[in-house]
C-alpha cells in the first residue's frame, strides 16, 4: 500500500505570513520613499542613497522586529508548555478528565473520549495536551529565526524592483514609472500570496493596490511640497 501524504496550506502560515508582510512593505516603504525623494527634484544618485538605505534599514528593522514579536510568542508557548508538564506531574487524573472533556465537547461520546485521553496520554501526554488544551502543535509553533530570516529577505525582494525602475529611469518620468511599476508588482504580490495561502487572489491583489497607492501619493505630494519650498 502507498502511502498517501496530505500537504496543507496551514503548514506554511508562520514563513508565509512573514514574507508577504516583508515583501509588500519593502515595496511600499521603499517605492514611497522614492516617490517622494523624486517628487522634490533630487538627483538620480540621491534618489539611489535614499532607496538603498530605506532598503537596508527597513530589512534590519523587519527582522529585528519580526524576532522580538516571535520570540515573544515562543517565550509564552514555552510557559504554558512547562506548566503543562507540571500539572501533568501533580495530577495526572484531573489532566485525564480535562482532556477527555474536550472530546466530549468535540462530539465524543464520554467512555469513547476517556479512552482516548488515557491513551493519547499514555503516548505523549505533554504533546496530547498542548495540541488540543493549548493549541501548540509543530506546524503553528512560533520560530523565531525562521520569521526574522524570512522577513529580512522578502523585505529586501520586494525593495529591489522599484529601486532598480528609479535608477534605469530617466529623471523627468521616474515619478511616474516607479509608481506604475509598482502598483504592478504589488498586484503581483497579492495574487502569488494569495495563491500560495490558497486563498482567492483578488481582495488581495486589491487591498495592496490601494494601499500602495495611498502610501506613494502621500509620500510624493510631500516631496513636491518641500521641493517648492526649499
Amino acid at each position: 500500500m502507498s502511502a498517501h501524504r496530505e500537504r496543507h496550506l496551514v503548514s506554511r502560515s508562520g514563513w508565509l505570513r512573514a514574507a508577504v508582510l516583508g515583501a509588500n512593505d519593502g515595496m511600499v516603504s521603499t517605492a514611497g520613499l522614492i516617490a517622494g525623494v523624486a517628487a522634490s527634484g533630487a538627483t538620480t544618485g540621491a534618489v539611489f542613497v535614499a532607496g538603498a538605505a530605506a532598503m537596508v534599514a527597513g530589512a534590519m528593522s523587519m527582522a529585528a522586529g519580526e524576532y522580538v514579536s516571535v520570540s515573544s510568542q515562543a517565550d509564552s508557548e514555552a510557559a504554558d508548555l512547562a506548566r503543562e508538564h507540571g500539572e501533568l506531574a501533580s495530577d495526572w487524573a484531573h489532566e485525564h478528565d480535562e482532556l477527555a472533556q474536550i472530546y466530549v465537547a468535540r462530539g465524543l461520546d464520554a467512555t469513547i473520549a476517556s479512552e482516548v485521553a488515557r491513551q493519547l496520554m499514555a503516548h505523549d501526554a505533554l504533546g496530547a495536551h498542548a495540541r488540543d488544551e493549548l493549541g501548540i502543535s509543530e506546524i503553528v509553533m512560533a520560530r523565531p529565526l525562521q520569521a526574522a530570516f524570512a522577513s529580512a529577505v522578502s523585505f529586501v525582494v520586494g525593495a529591489i524592483p522599484p529601486l532598480l525602475v528609479a535608477i534605469l529611469t530617466p529623471a523627468p518620468h521616474r515619478l511616474l514609472a516607479v509608481t506604475a511599476a509598482t502598483l504592478v508588482f504589488l498586484a503581483l504580490l497579492g495574487i502569488v500570496g494569495a495563491r500560495t495561502g490558497g486563498a482567492s487572489p483578488w481582495r488581495p491583489a486589491l487591498r495592496v493596490l490601494f494601499w500602495g497607492a495611498a502610501a506613494m501619493a502621500a509620500t510624493a505630494a510631500i516631496g513636491h511640497l518641500v521641493g517648492r519650498a526649499v
